[in-house]
């Protein structure tokens, strides 16, 4: 079972009637209440984040600045009951920010051809898979096998326009290249069998 699946599984962690003493006491200043509002409500705004990004580092990274905005506005926040739904507005929000700073999954260039009128929806639904199984088996290469691969094969560069732009020698994007082909074309053919 992966770490997301078990942060979704588990319950969040309340402090009866505690939320309302820390939010006053980490108001004053009290460091230790802040972090006791943090833990009682970390699960809460990693699962989200987790759910909104689909990678827990970047979900990581969402918390801490979601974390970081409820220090800075602790005194905007009128009670406890309110906290719940201030974190989760903060939670999306961050998360959007980020996404929109990540390149796009789907280049713009093939988008005007879903939208297509006349278009069979047979056929945009089965490159939309297509395109769908691909993103997933770029999760199982490496980071370099990945960089390699997404550059040449899917954003056209050159063998030596990739090296260039990896610090490599076009030796090595070759065969990291020929590795990540591959490994993506076995999980595809795994995808694609698992769906008969």
């Amino acid at each position: 079972m992966n770490v997301l699946a078990l942060l979704a599984m588990a319950a969040p962690v309340e402090s009866p009637g505690g939320g309302a003493r820390s939010i006053a006491a980490a108001r004053a200043g009290d460091l230790a209440a802040f972090e006791s509002l943090m833990r009682q409500h970390e699960r809460l705004v990693l699962v989200t984040a987790a759910r909104l990004l689909g990678k827990l580092e970047d979900a990581q990274d969402a918390s801490q600045e979601v974390f970081l905005r409820l220090y800075r506005n602790l005194g905007k926040i009128d009670a406890v009951e309110n906290l719940p739904g201030w974190l989760y507005r903060v939670t999306v929000n961050v998360c959007h920010d980020i996404t929109r700073k990540r390149p796009a999954s789907v280049p713009v260039d093939e988008l005007p051809e879903l939208a297509a009128t006349g278009a069979d929806p047979q056929q945009s639904a089965a490159r939309a898979e297509r395109r769908r199984a691909l993103q997933m088996s770029l999760r199982f290469l490496s980071e370099k096998e990945r960089a390699a691969m997404v550059l040449r094969d899917l954003e056209g560069l050159s063998t030596a326009e990739v090296a260039r732009a990896l610090a490599s020698s076009e030796a090595t994007v070759r065969s990291q290249i020929s590795k990540a082909r591959i490994k993506v074309r076995a999980f595809m053919e795994r995808y694609f069998r698992s769906q008969l």
